[in-house]
């Protein structure tokens, strides 16, 4: 079946309470999560084409689930595919970035009423996600799900595809979040032979699959059926996953500030283009282009102005 047009996208995962550290010990309170970071920065570019741009999570009913909500209503996503669970709270995580730009996590999301998104009973279902022609989802979105919903996701996105969607991988691979590396491989392996668009990480491909360059990294999703996306490789640049070419004349940022949300604003800018018809090439440097005025910049959510 061909492609149906997209007008409709839905980004999912998790969307989490986020301080960021200073230097006297102090912390900012924001709300940020990898998929949602792209949901926000894609619904930037969609407003004026008439594309919406949804965000599928679940939230508790909490004064921090409460502020996250408000977040999202601030960035304008719809939310009419947002969960709400009774008693339940949302995530949280800290971020500190040294001197550098890197960063480094910590994490409380064990009980993250993300965990419960799809499991029944509840109002946002699988079969609710039939309603969008794109849907975008990454490593974290999976893993924070149990098993057997992974399973039923999979089963699903068949189908999805089948009846003409576009389904977005990134597999953003957090360790910690899968039960065994065995899982995650597999998961990611089957996930990227599903995808109509792969938008991977050099490194986490590497660190998931023991690739010893990036050269081997597309020779393995070449494999597993990848034809379109980008290959994200950090300063070297992406390259594109349908030619296997990187690109060239790339821009950088005069500094590093803070390598928080480089990918998932690379894949806002390179879908934004794609779903404007824009040719890969030109999709890619989009994709680049943003992410470098994000890492030029504290936070992972820039201002819109």
């Amino acid at each position: 079946m061909a492609k149906r047009p997209i007008r409709k996208i839905a980004c999912v995962g998790e969307v989490m309470i986020e301080l960021i550290a200073d230097a006297s010990g102090s912390a900012q309170l924001g709300v940020a999560g990898d998929t949602y970071n792209t949901a926000v920065y894609l619904n930037r570019a969609m407003r004026e084409h008439a594309v919406d741009v949804s965000y599928v999570t679940a939230l508790g009913t909490d004064p921090y689930s409460a502020r996250i909500w408000r977040a999202m209503e601030g960035h304008g996503l719809d939310m009419s595919a947002v969960e709400r669970r009774n008693g339940a709270m949302p995530g949280l995580y800290a971020i500190d970035t040294d001197a550098s730009g890197e960063r480094s996590f910590s994490y409380w999301r064990s009980a993250s009423a993300a965990r419960t998104l799809f499991t029944p009973p509840c109002d946002v279902t699988l079969e609710s996600l039939e309603r969008f022609d794109l849907v975008f989802l990454s490593g974290i979105t999976l893993a924070i799900l149990p098993a057997g919903m992974r399973r039923a996701f999979l089963m699903w996105a068949k189908g999805f595809k089948a009846r003409g969607g576009t389904l977005v991988y990134d597999s953003n691979h957090r360790p910690r979040l899968w039960e065994d590396e065995a899982s995650a491989r597999r998961i990611a392996a089957e996930m990227w032979a599903l995808a109509d668009i792969a938008l991977p990480s050099v490194d986490d491909e590497m660190l998931l699959f023991g690739d010893r360059t990036h050269a081997d990294v597309l020779l393995r999703l070449t494999g597993l059926g990848v034809k379109k996306g980008a290959l994200k490789c950090g300063a070297a640049g992406p390259v594109n996953l349908s030619n296997g070419q990187r690109l060239s004349g790339l821009s950088g940022p005069v500094r590093v500030v803070d390598s928080t949300a480089a990918g998932d604003s690379f894949n806002a800018g390179y879908l934004g283009a794609v779903v404007l018809g824009e040719p890969e090439d030109r999709a890619i440097r989009a994709g680049h282009e943003l992410a470098v005025k994000v890492i030029a910049a504290k936070g992972a959510i820039l201002p819109e102005n």
